[in-house]
């Protein structure tokens, strides 16, 4: 009986620490909420960190319902932006790629004297060959 009291206890211990962790993140997601909300004010700011750090469970909740909309929003602005700049990110790749893109940085080489016109239309010759 010991045994299982003891495997028990120590579910109820892991299961413990993971509401703590998983309340810690919550904590720390709505105190960076509060500092990347542009419409909210400085003493706005002051009001709900100080709220939210003293009684972090009544906090959490009143900030979760007065405020999770526009946190929700904030997020999927975020996502939105983030995904533009890898969009972009993939086009400039994307267009520096290829035979194109082979030829270019070969002209540059023999624009600048490094290689030689038979060595450009060699590799030229290369690139489109691919």
């Amino acid at each position: 009986m010991d045994f299982f009291a003891s495997i028990l206890d120590i579910l109820f211990l892991t299961l413990w620490i993971f509401v703590m962790v998983a309340f810690f993140v919550v904590i720390i997601r709505i105190i960076m909420d509060i500092f990347r909300d542009q419409e909210l004010g400085g003493l706005g700011k002051t009001l709900w960190t100080i709220f939210v750090i003293l009684l972090p469970v009544l906090g959490a909740l009143i900030y979760l319902i007065a405020r999770g909309r526009g946190m929700s929003r904030r997020d999927a602005q975020q996502a939105a932006s983030v995904h533009a700049a890898q969009v972009e990110y993939t086009k400039n790749l994307m267009s520096e790629a290829g035979p194109a893109g082979e030829i270019k940085a070969a002209k540059e080489l023999l624009d600048s004297g490094a290689i030689s016109q038979e060595e450009f239309e060699a590799l030229k010759a290369k690139a489109l060959s691919k």
